[in-house]
């Protein structure tokens, strides 16, 4: 390695033009990546829901819907618009009352079953099928359109309508994003480091880096919403060490070799070795995303891990290429340092040992108790700005028709057509259905089944399937709804053994049942990935145990906090965050404890060793703690979407929560159990008569 360090040393220029160069395509591959905006479109294929809706699309050329609301029309003016609607690309079909019965027929000679499902007072509500799903770019370009066609006195709502404004907001904000976090980390590096310049070095070598993975994501096909606007800040906050790393052993390698070149060689060789020993712990806690069942975590996982090894290769190539290129203006910005000494404050933390354990005990069991009990919610559309076009369209469809949810039954089409009406009639008597829709009941008393416009039943029903219709004034991801679903299921089930129950609210039940068993497998994985890392680390099998304790120890009192304040979270919070504050802040423990181990093993007693290793990194550990945290709490205020905003305020105040849980508790642990310690640690059981 150190061949290769001299050799960037030498084409430091070389390395900075190819690095530059290089942005070009990582550019076009960033432009080309799809942005995937629909949660739910990442549940397994194997689900039922999911299936039923890939079905929908194959058979009724559908598997999106959006409810088109429009008040104080005449109803000739309401068809002249149905036709507009219709005339959208990708938009499939839409249903309006018409289909089955002309306009010409009066109010109040429509059946009151048809008159009360499109009808409310002065407005009417149509049903607009998409031919692609919820998540496709047409549907989004779809309901775009439909919105420039419709005037103030028209709502579009429906999943469809709530993605597009996703997408819209997301896109406003993304590049905020990372403006922030690059503003309050160079305001962090500023205080941190001793030069003017360097912060600049720094953030230039990891933009290039988040370039990079941005690109590469390229090869992926498509992303995330969640992912591109996390993986900026993400990479920034975990990987801002690494620069330190590399100009630490840099100005190290100065004093014992005159040849800058070569003191670059070296300090390129042995940061890697460091990163790589550092990067490891931080790849392991993305990596325990690829087991989730949902794979949104894998989509993270797979960015994020890319992201780290990117940047460790930017560290060690493009980084020292601009410190030999900019080192004169280096030197020429040099001050003192910014951050006061902490020598004193380390000599209390290490003095008041005894009060940090009696804290630890005393706090343990309410944070995981708190951790456990943390309120989630599963709705997608939670915690978006009210002010949205979906926000007001929802609404409307809800406080005018009660309708907060329509779930969308699929069913044999070879079913007599008693059978659907006794079916349709057991579904409207659950709790919660306002009413059940089929082709045999469009018509009421006055139309049968087989007199209804083919028109209609053309777009409801096929040789082998029949959509129906159900209507449901509880809101998705509740346990009213949920409890609903089930009802429904065992009731079409009955007659229909492969009848399907497909929509919003059933894929959100999905969506709770399989995020509530990653949570415990992905947290289960990290913990034993990060456990067996730090075994080999350091041959211990106490170390282990000691430092996953005191972050899962961190990361009970990060949750905890959201229970005890009566914050609810995103479903996918507690996952992410437990295994990203886990890998990218047990480096802090590691940093300490490999000073304490290296203190101990030259021959000190265990309080000289724990305060010369607490000295020794608490500079370090601060840096890091601030780096990550800057880099996330101005996303976090800044933020509409809420499953963003909810996960980055975590990372950030994880991030603080880790810092200081590490400095003030690991030491009292390596104090207390240093004799088991030594007798549990290859090399050190000498230590433990010390």
């Amino acid at each position: 390695m150190k061949l290769i360090g001299k050799f960037i040393a030498k084409y430091r220029v070389l390395v900075i033009i190819l690095a530059v160069a290089l942005l070009i395509p990582s550019g076009f591959g960033y432009l080309k990546t799809k942005v995937n905006y629909d949660v739910l479109s990442y549940l397994p294929k194997s689900l039922e829901t999911v299936y039923g809706q890939d079905v929908m699309v194959e058979d009724f050329h559908s598997g999106a819907f959006s409810m088109v609301i429009v008040e104080g029309m005449k109803k000739r003016d309401v068809a002249e618009l149905e036709k507009k609607l219709e005339a959208v690309e990708h938009v499939h079909e839409v249903l309006w009352y018409d289909d089955a019965l002309g306009i010409e027929v009066p109010d109040a000679m429509l059946p009151k079953r048809i008159r009360d499902i499109f009808f409310h007072d002065d407005a009417t509500m149509m049903i607009c099928l998409f031919d692609g799903t919820t998540s496709s770019e047409d549907t989004m370009q779809a309901v775009a359109e439909m919105r420039s066609i419709v005037s103030k006195e028209c709502f579009i709502s429906g999943m469809a309508g709530v993605v597009t404004d996703i997408k819209n907001l997301a896109m406003a904000e993304m590049p905020v994003y990372v403006v922030i976090a690059s503003i309050l980390s160079l305001i962090v590096l500023l205080l941190t480091t001793t030069s003017y310049v360097v912060p600049f070095i720094f953030l230039s070598s990891i933009g290039v880096a988040i370039v990079y993975n941005m690109g590469t994501n390229v090869f992926l096909g498509e992303i995330s919403y969640i992912t591109q606007a996390l993986v900026a800040v993400l990479q920034l906050g975990v990987t801002m060490d690494y620069s330190i790393f590399l100009l630490h052993s840099y100005e190290v390698a100065k004093q014992d070799h005159e040849d800058r070149n070569e003191a670059m060689g070296v300090a390129i060789s042995e940061t890697f070795v460091s990163v790589i020993g550092s990067s490891v712990t931080t790849i392991a806690g993305f990596a325990a995303l690829i087991f989730m069942t949902f794979a949104l975590g894998r989509d993270l996982g797979v960015v994020m891990i890319k992201g780290v090894i990117i940047g460790v290769l930017c560290c060690v190539t493009f980084l020292p290429a601009m410190i030999l290129t900019f080192e004169g203006l280096i030197e020429k910005t040099t001050h003192r340092p910014l951050l006061p000494s902490m020598n004193k404050f380390s000599d209390f933390v290490i003095k008041k040992q005894v009060i940090w354990i009696i804290i630890f005990l005393i706090v343990i069991v309410p944070a995981y108790m708190g951790n456990n009990a943390v309120h989630l919610y599963y709705n997608i559309d939670k915690g978006l700005p009210d002010t949205l076009d979906s926000a007001i369209s929802n609404k409307k469809l809800s406080e005018e028709f009660n309708m907060s949810n329509i779930h969308v039954l699929m069913v044999n089409s070879q079913i007599p057509g008693k059978d659907k009406t006794h079916m349709l009639e057991e579904i409207e008597d659950v709790d919660g259905v306002q009413w059940a829709l089929g082709l045999s009941s469009l018509g009421g008393d006055m139309i049968p089944e087989d007199m209804i416009p083919s028109r209609l039943t053309s777009k409801l029903r096929t040789d082998t399937r029949e959509l129906m219709m159900v209507c449901s004034d509880y809101s998705s991801a509740t346990p009213e709804v949920n409890a609903q679903i089930a009802a429904i299921q065992d009731i079409v089930k009955k007659y229909d053994e492969t009848a399907m129950v497909i929509g919003e609210a059933p894929l959100m039940k999905d969506l709770e049942d399989v995020t509530n068993v990653d949570l415990v497998k992905v947290n289960t994985v990290s913990v034993l990935a990060i456990f067996v890392i730090v075994m080999l680390v350091f041959k211990s099998l106490t170390l282990p145990v000691i430092l996953v304790t005191v972050i899962e120890f961190a990361i009970f009192i990060n949750m905890a906090w959201s229970y005890y304040t009566g914050v609810q979270q995103p479903f996918v919070a507690p996952v992410v965050v437990g295994t990203i504050q886990l890998g990218a802040t047990v480096d802090y423990a590691i940093l300490m404890t490999n000073h304490y181990v290296r203190q101990r093993m030259s021959g000190k007693e265990k309080h000289a060793a724990v305060s010369a290793a607490h000295r020794a990194s608490i500079v370090s550990i601060i840096t890091s703690g601030l780096s990550l945290f800057a880099a996330t709490v101005g996303v976090a205020v800044y933020s509409n979407v809420d499953m963003i905003k909810a996960i980055v305020i975590l990372l950030a105040r994880g991030a603080l929560i880790s810092m200081a849980v590490v400095i003030v508790l690991l030491p009292a642990m390596l104090l207390v159990f240093d004799k088991v310690i030594c007798y549990t640690t290859i090399g050190m059981k000498q230590c433990a008569k010390q």
